[in-house]
Order: C-alpha cells, then sequence, then structure tokens
C-alpha cells in the first residue's frame, strides 16, 4: 500500500513540474516581431509588452504594407501588392513560419530567446 501512494506522489510531482515548466515557457519563444524590408531592420516589437492594439504602415518605391500589432501577435493588414498573399497569411503569433510579402521585399518573423522548439517530426 505504501509502495503505491509513493508512485502516485511522484507522478503528481513530475506532472505538476511539467505543467509548470511549459506555463513559463509558453511567451518566451517567439516574442519577438522582427520586420525587415530589403533585408533591414525596420522595427523590432516585444509582443509580450503590447498593451493597445496599434497599426503603422511600411511604404518603399513598390509598394505599401499596413502591419497590425496586438498582445502576442502581429499580422499584415492591408497591401496595396497585387495577389495580397501577406494579407491571406493572417496573424503570426507562434512557429516559425514568417510573413514574407515578396513585391514589396517585406518580412516579418518572430524571434525569441527559446530556440529549440520544433516545427515538425520528419521520419
Amino acid at each position: 500500500m505504501r509502495s503505491n501512494r509513493f508512485w502516485v506522489v511522484l507522478l503528481c510531482f513530475v506532472v505538476a513540474v511539467s505543467a509548470g515548466a511549459a506555463f513559463l515557457q509558453r511567451g518566451v519563444a517567439g516574442s519577438i516581431a522582427c520586420v525587415y524590408q530589403d533585408g533591414v531592420l525596420v522595427e523590432s516589437i516585444d509582443l509580450t509588452t503590447v498593451v493597445e492594439p496599434y497599426t503603422f504602415f511600411i511604404e518603399s518605391d513598390t509598394g505599401m504594407n499596413l502591419v497590425s500589432v496586438e498582445n502576442g501577435r502581429i499580422r499584415v493588414f492591408e497591401a496595396d501588392c497585387p495577389d495580397g498573399a501577406c494579407v491571406r497569411q493572417g496573424w503570426l503569433s507562434g512557429g516559425r513560419m514568417p510573413i514574407v510579402c515578396l513585391q514589396h521585399r517585406l518580412v516579418i518573423e518572430l524571434e525569441g530567446r527559446n530556440t529549440s522548439d520544433l516545427d515538425a517530426v520528419v521520419g
């Protein structure tokens, strides 16, 4: 009886520690949005510190993008490029897939302190 109680307590402890670690690392990965125009860093935004949503324009000789920022996420809200693929990509809030507007040479990607998370497993 005592042996079973030990294993139950140990299992509960391991689950609690794992849940706590996952919760603490949740906001670390991909918390910095870097906006590049022609390969040059234009804006760097810590998405965890955004209190009020806002938008800003990125203009170049090839066109205009309107970028929308909220707490924990960013997107291209409007663009005058012919295909609008950057707008259809939607919100960027996690993962490693950047928002790209080829016509305007704009890239928005997330960076963070934790770079060990995986997108997929290939076997």
